[in-house]
């Protein structure tokens, strides 16, 4: 992966950068709930340098990268998630993985959405319509996948990863997502919250964080201003008792690199190997979907690439 550097090009640059985006877990109500805040603004604003996104794409995938962080909160080790949404509205759709090491990586299955007007609202139900979104974990010690999915009802990722929750997981679970853009159409501030039901939790208690959640003033806007990310849960979950359970980091990060792309190169049918080296285009250009970076490959690299006894050399 090439990280396009919007936060400085010294270490110390990118360190500071690097310093707020982090997801912290907390229970509530004497343990019976699960929680987790996360500040992101930095690796949104590197998920729109690297894909190079307009506002309304950057906010839908922005909130897709904070909610595929949010779940894979409670995953461990090689545990992994992706979370994807395939609708018939401009959007198309999503498709976001999220690692136990709070990686996250993924695209916006068109390259720009339409717009037959200046945007008016945040609201990207218009932009979703009808449509599946699904939840499959890749769970290091199980044989295989699992994966659930539900039809999109609210066209609100927040909204529609709540339901899917209960309704495929049988876990009642609360979520707000926001990005906040400034007055240049800047990310400014972006993250999420989750809160979940534990077994044997009560009910009534449950309804009253979802109350909480709901009403949370914007994370994004929050964010923006510098606010602390401990201080937010600690003071909207006061009268629950929140403890700690630590932090960790998230970021933007995707492991592809030019060997990987020159191994799918060398694997092709023989035939496409030479349809390469007879035809072009020289270079060959290939790009990762999930972090838009190019790999670019010029023809004497291909010559060794596609078969170094030279016979699919023309």
């Amino acid at each position: 992966m090439v990280k396009k550097q919007i936060f400085g090009d010294t270490l110390k640059a990118q360190l500071q950068a690097n310093a707020r985006d982090r997801i912290e877990l907390f229970l509530l109500a004497d343990g019976s709930v699960r929680g987790a805040i996360l500040e992101g603004t930095k690796l949104v604003n590197e998920m729109r340098a690297n894909h190079e996104l307009g506002v309304l794409e950057t906010l839908i995938l922005g909130h897709a990268y904070i909610g595929a962080l949010l779940m894979s909160s409670n995953v461990k080790g090689q545990d992994r998630l992706v979370l994807e949404i395939t609708c018939d509205g401009p959007a198309k759709g999503v498709s976001v993985e999220a690692t136990a090491y709070g990686e996250v990586r993924g695209f916006l299955k068109t390259e720009a959405i339409p717009l037959e007007q200046p945007l008016e609202s945040f609201n990207m139900s218009p932009f979703f319509g009808r449509g599946v979104l699904s939840v499959t974990k890749i769970l290091e010690k199980a044989d295989h996948p699992y994966s659930g999915e539900i039809e999109l009802e609210y066209g609100n990722i927040a909204e529609d990863l709540a339901n899917f929750h209960v309704r495929s997981e049988q876990v009642p679970s609360a979520f707000n997502i926001s990005v906040k853009f400034n007055a240049d159409g800047e990310v400014a501030g972006a993250g999420g919250l989750i809160v979940q039901a534990l077994p044997g939790s009560d009910p009534g208690v449950l309804a009253e964080l979802e109350r909480v959640v709901a009403g949370f003033a914007s994370i994004g806007e929050q964010f923006a201003q510098r606010r602390p990310i401990d201080s937010l849960y600690l003071d909207a979950f006061a009268d629950y008792d929140p403890v700690s359970l630590g932090h960790r980091r998230v970021e933007f990060m995707c492991h592809c690199n030019r060997s990987r792309f020159a191994r799918f190169v060398e694997h092709l049918p023989a035939s496409d190997r030479l349809d390469i080296m007879q035809n072009g285009p020289f270079p060959l250009v290939l790009r990762c979907h999930n972090c838009n970076t190019c790999y670019s490959f010029d023809r004497e690299e291909l010559a060794s690439i596609t078969d170094p006894s030279g016979a699919t050399k023309p």
